[in-house]
């Protein structure tokens, strides 16, 4: 089983700290030395901006050795990806969007056209929706289950858009007539779905369309299940389905000196950030927000947050998103990725922060060793049968 590492690419501010900033509406840490504007011996601005950061991270992951970069949602990842082809080589771009902020046809015209500029570089991960408060606050109101039923109705389109010359539709969410790709666009590959979700409604359009089934850390034992259930409703729809997990990471060369970081960090959580996650965690309908959620709810001391070897659920005390992460040396997250990947894990999608020195560091440090793990298992594999030759 071939596997794929991408890198977060920080499509907001970006710091070392888990913290989140006391000024800034809780957006991660804003550090002067990664995103702000840099300055001339003079005083005047450099002109080094916002997207020269991230194409900076971007070339980082590339260079370190990451297949792909996640474009998470807002601020525009189309826009950032379409920058940042031209600023690398070889990387993937996972662009994070929604269903509901565009017409199906016309992301499949813009899918096109951003394959062509990339190289056949794109992927979608597509996500469903937030809390019903943040889907309101952008005019969506459906309710959970349809806007699921409206994410399986834009990636039948899609699908029927790029196998056809012209495609119409008719469905509850969607209805289109005569629909075509610009035909370059058509002559490029489809985008690969990256899918989540933990729901019935979410697990129906997962099996129907997912190519890449994304889950957030936790111990694999209680993962796998999830995992065999996916994949036998895929099996129902005659198709197969890889897996990946989307991680945060805090490493360091020994174990003790990164649970070290990972205590400073957490001491720096304060009663503001708390109120300002529970507020978002509180107004969510997503069941598996609700799973991660369910590791640090209700616990406050650093030690009792450890939930498996080296994974932590602090992280989901200082910021939204993935609650469980892996803290520890190199050598610890790579034997924990490694056993991630031989329960049936072939895509990860790494974070640290900040995320331009870790990018480094983890593609440096981190990677390799998974690497040469899996060149160990596969020989090992093998043994059995060059001794029957032998």
């Amino acid at each position: 089983m071939s596997t794929e590492f991408f890198w977060r690419l920080p499509l907001g501010s970006d710091g070392p700290n888990m913290a989140l900033d006391k000024n800034n509406r809780g957006a991660a840490v804003h550090r002067p030395g990664n995103i702000a504007p840099g300055r001339l011996p003079n005083g005047d601005p450099d002109g080094f901006t916002y997207i020269d950061y991230i194409a900076q991270v971007a070339k980082a992951a590339e260079i370190a050795g990451f297949e792909g970069a996640l474009l998470p949602t807002g601020p525009e990842p189309w826009i950032a990806a379409a920058a940042l082809a031209r600023e690398t080589r070889r990387i993937k771009f996972l662009i994070a969007f929604q269903a509901a902020w565009t017409l199906p046809a016309y992301a499949a015209q813009q899918a096109g056209i951003l394959q062509n500029l990339s190289h056949g570089r794109l992927e979608w991960n597509i996500i469903t929706g937030g809390s019903p408060v943040q889907q309101a606050a952008n005019g969506d109101f459906l309710s959970h289950d349809l806007r699921y039923k409206r994410t399986g109705e834009f990636l039948d389109i899609i699908k029927g858009l790029w196998e056809n010359e012209t495609f119409s539709y008719e469905g509850e969410i969607y209805r289109l007539q005569n629909g075509s790709l610009w035909p370059a666009a058509r002559q490029e590959r489809r985008p690969g779905v990256y899918f989540s979700g933990f729901s019935d409604a979410a697990l129906t359009v997962a099996a129907q369309h997912a190519d890449v089934y994304l889950n957030w850390a936790e111990p694999i034992d209680k993962l796998k299940p999830h995992i065999e259930r996916v994949r036998e409703l895929a099996a129902k729809q005659n198709r197969t389905v890889r897996f990946g997990i989307r991680i945060d990471l805090l490493v360091r060369e020994t174990e003790q000196a990164a649970w070290d970081e990972a205590r400073r960090q957490y001491e720096l959580i304060d009663a503001r950030t708390a109120a300002i996650l529970n507020r978002i965690n509180g107004n969510s309908d997503s069941v598996g927000a609700a799973r991660q959620t369910a590791y640090h709810q209700n616990k406050t001391g650093f030690d009792d947050l450890v939930v498996g070897p080296n994974l932590w659920a602090g992280f989901g005390k200082a910021k939204p998103g993935p609650a469980v992460g892996l803290v520890g040396s190199y050598q610890n997250v790579a034997e924990r990725l490694s056993e991630f990947r031989d329960a049936g894990i072939s895509t990860f999608i790494l974070a640290g922060s900040p995320h331009l020195e870790e990018a480094l560091r983890v593609g440096q440090e981190v990677l390799p060793l998974v690497h040469a793990r899996s060149i160990h298992d596969q020989a090992a594999a093998l043994e059995p049968d060059v001794a029957k030759v032998a």
